[in-house]
């Protein structure tokens, strides 16, 4: 893509948004700070739904069943509500599973994506979280009460997929209303090669 003066250049800006006396090198900079920040920001967010997810591991459903903190809560009231709907008793540990790991997904394909194409960092998000999902399993062998469960697995990389391919279709519908909207406002010439 050209910049307003007709240079090459890899990062995006508006030109309508570049002071006349600010110099195309300056608008680059504080665009590769801005982004540099959203990296850090994003991966501190997978980092830590990684460790909420390696400490939920670390407790078995008895933790959580006589537990007061907010998960146990969560978990008695999801029970109860599935229990009303359905007059069962119900595990819903697959629940809790499947809402991790959609996060996880998400979480994933948003950072990888500041990095890679969007398709690529679907890919990468998918394939990272089923590992992670691994590693999961098995750190819950050596958790007393807890078991490796390749249902588990199975539930953990669907959430990871949902959450990748949703999480993408978002990110391409909100791309398309910013290039719309540049192209509106007579924005950046884009180079298409």
């Amino acid at each position: 893509m050209r910049d307003f003066l007709g240079n090459y250049t890899c990062l995006r800006y508006n030109a309508r948004m570049v002071m006349p006396e600010t110099l195309p090198e300056e608008a680059a900079a504080a665009e590769a700070a801005r982004l540099r920040s959203r990296r850090i920001a994003a991966w501190v967010l997978v980092v830590a739904w990684a460790a909420f997810i390696f400490f939920m591991s670390a407790h078995t459903g008895s933790d959580l069943d006589d537990g007061n903190g907010l998960a146990a809560v969560v978990k008695r009231w999801l029970t109860d509500a599935i229990a009303a709907a359905t007059g069962q008793r119900v595990d819903v540990s697959p629940v809790g599973h499947f809402c991790e790991y959609f996060v996880f997904g998400a979480l994933l394909v948003n950072a990888f994506r500041l990095h890679v194409p969007l398709k690529r960092a679907v890919t990468c998000s998918v394939v990272i979280s089923a590992l992670y999902a691994v590693s999961d399993e098995v750190h819950q062998i050596f958790v007393p009460g807890r078991a490796c469960d390749p249902a588990d697995w199975a539930v953990d990389v669907v959430a990871a997929i949902l959450a990748a391919l949703i999480t993408a279709a978002i990110l391409r519908v909100i791309q398309r209303k910013g290039d719309k909207h540049d192209d509106e406002a007579g924005g950046v010439e884009r180079d298409e090669a």
